[in-house]
């Protein structure tokens, strides 16, 4: 399956223009945001942010990159158990979007400035279910919160977003409430680290590190 699948996405990448290869746009942050924690360190006080932008490989690979963020899991969310694994989240009537699970440290990292390098770098927020050669609804732009206090600050940040206009189109982003994150398959995870020659790699999800690192490198881990 996956020696078909690289060559579908060596076609998808030469074939169609990728929403990685466009200039991203640096958004200012929220305006209201959950203050960073005093408890630094602390395993039990480590939170979890689950989102949705397209594949799950590049926006993996962005907050990989993330000073504070302990772990990424790519997986789908949205649908049921029962239907969460990759053939049946790509076939697109799954309810399943891929997304990503984030364990990060809220002494180091907010959830606001998670979100920023969400709409920003991660992905386009303006693309109605698809991301550059990915087509389908489980290529949905979405937020899954787990506790009020994040549906807030992501709720107030699209309106911040939606009302100043510094997106060129309407965001589309849905905010959800998370009935379960479903961990993907192993082929899946850390795909951009196994293989960063990969020429979808290259054409979609090269281009957000890139642009990460030249917006925000005071969120960067340090090497």
């Amino acid at each position: 399956m996956m020696r078909v699948l690289s060559l579908v996405l060596l076609v998808g990448a030469l074939s169609v223009e990728a929403c990685g290869s466009e200039e991203a746009v640096k958004i200012p942050a929220p305006a209201f945001d959950q203050p960073l924690s005093v408890k630094t360190g602390v395993p039990g006080n480590l939170q979890t942010a689950v989102v949705a932008g397209g594949c799950f490989w590049g926006v993996q690979g962005v907050y990989q990159h993330l000073k504070g963020v302990k772990s990424v899991l790519s997986g789908y969310a949205g649908g049921d158990g029962s239907s969460a694994d990759y053939e049946s989240v790509s076939a697109g009537d799954s309810g399943h979007a891929e997304s990503v699970q984030i364990v990060y440290d809220p002494a180091q990292v907010t959830y606001g400035q998670i979100l920023q390098v969400f709409f920003s770098v991660a992905h386009d927020p303006t693309q109605l279910n698809r991301q550059g050669p990915d087509e389908g609804p489980q290529y949905r732009s979405a937020i899954f919160f787990n506790n009020p206090e994040q549906k807030t600050v992501a709720e107030a940040y699209i309106r911040q977003l939606s009302d100043a206009k510094v997106l060129p189109r309407r965001i589309v982003t849905t905010v959800v409430t998370l009935d379960g994150f479903y961990p993907a398959e192993p082929e899946h995870q850390d795909f951009i680290r196994r293989n960063p020659w990969n020429p979808y790699v290259l054409a979609n999800d090269r281009p957000k590190l890139e642009l990460l690192k030249k917006e925000f490198p005071e969120l960067l881990k340090r090497k």
